[in-house]
């Protein structure tokens, strides 16, 4: 029976090499996948332009918006046309309850396009880790999960409500990159009252709306979507989503947040699923 056990043992030696290498191959398609991705993402030109922040556009923005962009900005602010950053934080696995796992991420955003990539680690456990990668690009969204960066665990690409999400987060981090808030770089505003008002931002045949509260010293407290596309299981549903930004600080003449929270406010409640900071903020500005 000996020459039973060392066939098995060789079988099994042989399915985990197996195992090994279809996965390192799995992951170097990822990491090409991400180099195309962001190489797409700073190809993309936009329009040309204004290159610089003039407070003269701001007349005719409703109160708060206007105040906001007077504290955040400063005359003759070079405007920024990408940013690559750091993030540390958790994110909630779960969907109805509390799963907290860490998650470690870069994103690199283009605010000419507009677009971003978002390529995060998130642990489990043992050791393993599931590689996230989010991202819109040229009028489409992507949401990919992969075990190892190896496995697939899901994958959504394409136009529709996916691609208003996507835009929807870039959008609702803008006070990453306050410059793309300027009515010169697309965002048109709508007065709702002394600390709100709404912004919508169209790309092609993509348009978003959020609402934006802003805070006692003027800065963004909440983003707020009336309606976005929440999976749950195989299908999509509505609801309505907001970001919360807190620990402002200046970086390059800028004020941005560093920190801050994502959730879903349901019917059964509100449902935080992400956590972070910020670490390095690295800008690219106009000439």
């Amino acid at each position: 029976m000996d020459w039973l056990l060392a066939a098995f043992v060789l079988l099994a030696a042989l399915a985990l090499a197996i195992t090994l290498l279809l996965g390192a191959r799995r992951q170097r398609r990822w990491r090409s996948r991400s180099s195309a991705l962001i190489a797409k993402l700073n190809a993309e030109p936009g329009p040309a332009g204004v290159t610089h922040f003039d407070p003269a556009e701001l007349i005719h923005l409703p109160a708060p918006v206007q105040r906001y962009l007077r504290i955040a900005l400063t005359a003759g602010q070079p405007l920024v046309r990408g940013v690559r950053l750091t993030q540390s934080g958790f994110l909630n696995l779960s969907a109805a309850g509390d799963r907290w796992q860490p998650f470690t991420a870069e994103q690199q955003v283009a605010t000419r396009g507009p677009g971003f990539l978002w390529n995060a680690r998130v642990g489990l456990f043992s050791g393993l880790s599931v590689r996230v990668q989010d991202s819109y690009l040229a009028g489409a969204g992507l949401l990919h999960a992969a075990l190892l960066g190896a496995l697939d665990m899901a994958r959504q690409q394409g136009g529709g409500e996916l691609a208003r999400g996507e835009l929807m987060r870039f959008l609702a981090e803008a006070p990453w990159y306050p410059t793309a808030l300027l009515p010169s770089q697309g965002v048109s505003w709508a007065a709702v009252d002394a600390r709100q008002a709404d912004a919508t931002l169209a790309d092609g045949t993509v348009s978003v709306t959020l609402r934006f509260k802003f805070g006692d010293a003027g800065l963004v407290d909440t983003v707020r979507a009336e309606a976005r596309g929440r999976k749950v299981g195989r299908m999509t549903e509505m609801a309505p989503w907001e970001g919360r930004w807190k620990e402002w600080t200046t970086r390059d003449g800028m004020r941005v947040p560093l920190a801050g929270e994502v959730a879903w406010l349901l019917l059964s409640g509100r449902q935080t699923y992400w956590r972070g900071r910020l670490g390095k903020l690295r800008y690219r500005f106009s000439a």
